[in-house]
């Protein structure tokens, strides 16, 4: 389920989304780090009040890879969403991205989840 390329590393992947954040003003950060190479990568996007986004790889069989906006909206249920994959995934990177406006600066498709 990696959104991902898979010739790209996940760290430089990583690299890439943390200096288009602060490139346009956002501040990103690595809240952990995952597998050097082959990590999936979680995005939380915080605003203002306490509102939050998470953005995880989304099942793509049709082609590139993409990321999925998962449920919650508000940053403890984003924090419970990392928490939980995290404990079954040691390899995953997440990365928290505070912006204004909400942004995830991720460059793959987003679908929405219902």
């Amino acid at each position: 389920m990696r959104a991902m390329p898979r010739e790209i590393p996940a760290h430089i992947w990583v690299s890439a989304l943390l200096r288009r954040a602060t490139g346009a003003g956002a501040f990103a950060t690595v809240v952990h780090r995952g597998d050097e190479d082959r990590g999936d990568v979680m995005v939380k996007v915080t605003r203002a009040r306490g509102e939050a986004q998470l953005y995880a790889p989304a099942f793509n069989p049709e082609g590139p890879g993409m990321f999925e906006r998962l449920g919650a909206d508000d940053e403890a249920g984003v924090d419970a969403l990392i928490a939980k994959r995290r404990s079954a995934d040691r390899d995953l990177w997440v990365i928290e991205i505070e912006d204004r406006d909400g942004r995830h600066f991720l460059t793959e498709p987003v679908r929405e989840m219902p």
